[in-house]
């Protein structure tokens, strides 16, 4: 007599955060959106590339915006109110994506840079020679 395996897998609890942190990555060739709780522990992320865009257009604004709406949308049912923004980066999309957290009604807090500046940097090469 077999009897077929009929457990259940448990559903797992969505989390219940009202403060979190909005993690914006801008670089010359993609943007990178990161939703996480107080702790840094990540709710959702998205990329560009993950939402249909190939090539040079992951980089435009309207890129940065698409992901931002898509990625707060899977976000929405953790209860996220009150964010704080950490941008990093010099690519096209920080500005993109930070008019379409404004629009999505998260509260902002505040927004911080965290784009690394070269103190004097690293030794240049030398000159061509032609």
């Amino acid at each position: 007599m077999a009897t077929a395996d009929t457990t259940k897998k448990k559903r797992k609890k969505r989390k219940v955060v009202t403060k979190g942190r909005i993690y914006v990555h801008s670089s010359y060739n993609n943007t990178v959106i990161s939703f996480t709780d107080e702790q840094g522990n990540a709710l959702a992320q998205g990329s560009a590339g993950r939402y249909g865009f190939k090539g040079p257009k992951k980089s435009t604004p309207y890129a940065a915006g698409v992901v931002v709406r898509e990625t707060a949308e899977r976000v929405k049912d953790t209860g996220l109110k009150d964010v704080s923004i950490f941008i990093k980066g010099i690519g096209s999309g920080r500005d993109g994506a930070l008019r379409a957290i404004a629009t999505t009604g998260f509260n902002i807090i505040d927004i911080k840079d965290l784009t690394p500046i070269p103190h004097n940097g690293c030794r240049p090469k030398k000159p061509r020679r032609v």
